[in-house]
């Protein structure tokens, strides 16, 4: 049986994708995450590694160089599409929240 797609992203899932949209090393990878959250979301090297593998295998990633013992990855256009995926389903979260605040007495 053949192995199902990811549905819904964790945080640090999200924030690898978007941090290769353009392309990065590992630590590089850390480094634009740490940037994007204002430092607010930490990746560990082994959750990143394992991570980048997955991706790479899902095909959300490819490898696109490696120098030296640096291996640089970029985003595909099916992860782009399980990244916009993932955020627009955050947006309608964050509208449903708002509709129900709004609603309170």
């Amino acid at each position: 049986m053949a192995r199902k797609k990811l549905e819904t992203l964790t945080e640090q899932m999200f924030y690898v994708l978007l941090s290769l949209r353009r392309e990065r090393h590992g630590y590089g990878v850390m480094q634009a995450i740490a940037a994007l959250s204002q430092g607010r979301v930490k990746v560990g090297a082994g959750t990143l590694y394992a991570l980048l593998e997955r991706f790479e295998r899902d095909g959300f990633i490819r490898r696109t160089r490696t120098e030296d013992t640096r291996k640089y990855y970029c985003l595909t256009p099916e992860g782009e599409r399980a990244l916009l995926g993932e955020y627009t389903r955050l947006r309608r979260q964050t509208a449903d929240m708002e509709r129900a605040l709004e609603e309170e007495p």
